[in-house]
């Protein structure tokens, strides 16, 4: 009774912390002079000034308060009261007042109510800046650390690009808005990439058709990469180069060639955006993290930016227990860190779904907590929504499961594991004549993924389930030649297709491989780690566990 009596006080205290810290936040970026910077936008809080490229933005003092705070409290949704509070002071005013200070600010950053593309209102919640953001010190800042003053963007913070219009290689001039769709789709998927600022697409089009030195324009924009490419065009087939080179050094980082036959030009454009990214979003992530090794003093981004390069090294046991330690002392030292917080998540949930034997509900539960704790701070976060689906999945909720993953294509249209998820989740609906497709739909946005070794397992299990044992067995076997490293149950699958195939010394071959992994493993695991109801599922795992029992597999 006392506990129900003293919670609307509690909510109450809550809000004003909330408004207290984000008011030491504005008050602290006042002091200190800080710059945040968002696609081709420069926030300067100790001049009071907006820059988009090298123009200054005329904007009213309320209204630049009110992107301050917003920019500032980015990590959560900030409500109505919140703003009047910190911005007027608590005074009253009309929602209409605020409505109209709230599509100003979205103007000024060529946003909308409608696009909400920086600004996202949430109903009867609130308001949030989901704006990719990097912070950096102004000029008063850097002049009391004895920094000489440097335009606009050479602050910008560590992990940064610019991807460059494409150059038109082909005769035909008219394939030129062709050329400018490729970098256009291209920069758009790249800005999605957890912790790499993107410069937008405006500014970067101010080199087009220009010939200028890389380390001149990394210099001008303040970026630590620069992306460049080349479009040609050649009867029915198109080839794209394409090369990142390290801004400061002048390296190459990473070249890749695109070359496929001519089919529409704008699902085109999607397709290269997408494998170019998610090739590229791994090269990136390899790069900072070999900076943050030599780094005397690490901070948050670059630990987490180290346990992502772990990740993909592979999922084995070794590789993402490392990836943990990185990624939890990243928390220690940024508590709010989110993408550090992810990263747990996805450690625990990949070692849940590989284990067949020990920990496994706890991994899942682990990691449903960390995702809970993300989405009710960050409700569009693409990857923890697929992360929330995936143990979903294995926790006999497949179809809300699907559901999370559908919703995290639709933040990110480029996931690629979702859809092997999605798939995955069909088989445990007794639907996995539809899983191969979603398998494919990965392989065709992310041919080169790290992870393809499991997609092909999933695709095992799936043909596993309809009993075509020699197209499991062509899976499994790919699966475990592409990553040697693969879970235990890839191994007891392949030797339960094999026995189906008569094939049982290679099925008993195949069994010790897999015991050699998880010594304790039986039959009886098999059936309790069944993450499923569904009749047809549990049907067809009824035929692969005889098929392990015929390949030697002990009862338990």
């Amino acid at each position: 009774m006392i506990s129900s009596l003293l919670f609307p006080y509690r909510r109450l205290i809550l809000a004003f912390r909330a408004v207290s810290q984000g008011l030491r936040r504005l008050t602290a970026a006042r002091e200190i002079g800080l710059r945040y910077l968002f696609e081709s936008y420069a926030f300067d809080t100790d001049r009071r000034e907006l820059h988009r490229g090298t123009d200054v933005i005329a904007i009213a003092p309320k209204v630049f308060d009110l992107l301050n705070y917003l920019i500032g409290n980015r990590e959560r949704v900030v409500s109505k009261d919140d703003l009047i509070r910190a911005i007027w002071g608590g005074r009253v005013i009309s929602d209409t007042a605020l409505t109209t200070r709230l599509n100003a600010a979205r103007k000024a950053i060529g946003d909308s109510g409608d696009e909400q593309r920086l600004i996202k209102t949430f109903p009867r919640r609130g308001f949030r800046f989901i704006g990719t953001v990097h912070e950096t010190l102004g000029p008063a800042a850097a002049t009391v650390t004895n920094r000489s003053p440097k335009p606009p963007f050479a602050l910008l913070a560590k992990a940064s690009l610019a991807v460059l219009p494409f150059t038109n290689l082909s005769s035909d001039p008219e394939q030129e808005y062709f050329v400018d769709g490729v970098t256009e789709s291209l920069t758009t998927d790249l800005s999605r990439m957890v912790g790499i600022f993107v410069i937008g697409r405006n500014t970067a089009f101010s080199y087009k058709g220009k010939h200028v030195n890389l380390k001149q324009i990394g210099r001008e924009l303040g970026v630590r990469y620069v992306l460049e490419g080349s479009v040609q065009r050649g009867g029915s087939r198109m080839r794209i180069n394409v090369q990142v080179i390290d801004a400061e050094t002048g390296n190459h980082l990473w070249a890749e060639r695109f070359d496929k036959p001519i089919a529409d030009l704008f699902d085109m454009q999607d397709e290269i955006g997408a494998r170019l990214a998610n090739q590229l979003g791994t090269e990136l992530v390899t790069a900072e993290a070999r900076r943050a090794a030599r780094a005397p003093h690490p901070d948050s981004m670059d630990l987490y930016f180290q346990g992502m390069a772990s990740v993909h090294r592979g999922s084995d046991p070794a590789n993402l227990a490392l990836a943990r330690k990185f990624f939890e002392q990243a928390l220690r030292l940024d508590p709010d860190n989110v993408e550090a917080l992810v990263g747990t998540a996805f450690v625990d949930a990949m070692r849940g779904t590989s284990m067949l034997t020990g920990d496994r509900s706890a991994r899942l539960m682990a990691a449903e907590t960390s995702l809970t704790k993300v989405l009710a701070s960050m409700p569009d976060h693409a990857l923890a929504h697929c992360l929330l689906g995936v143990v979903q999945i294995f926790t006999k909720r497949a179809a809300q499961g699907i559901a999370e993953c559908e919703r995290a294509l639709a933040l990110d249209r480029n996931l690629a594991t979702a859809y092997v998820w999605i798939g995955l989740g069909n088989c445990y609906l007794g639907r996995a004549k539809e899983t191969e497709s979603y398998i494919m739909e990965a392989f065709r946005l992310s041919p080169r993924d790290n992870r393809a070794f499991s997609w092909m397992a999933t695709a095992g299990v799936a043909k596993s389930y309809l009993a075509a044992d020699e197209a499991a067995a062509y899976w499994f076997k790919r699966s475990i030649e592409t990553n040697r490293n693969v879970a235990a149950f890839v191994h007891f699958y392949l030797a339960a297709a094999l026995a189906h195939l008569e094939r049982i010394e290679e099925a008993r071959a195949s069994v010790e491989a897999g015991l050699a992994l998880d010594p304790n493993f039986t039959l009886s695991h098999f059936h309790a780690s069944a993450p499923t109801d569904n009749p047809t599922c549990l049907a067809q795992r009824a035929r692969i566990a005889e098929g392990m029992r015929k390949a030697g597999l002990p009862e338990g």
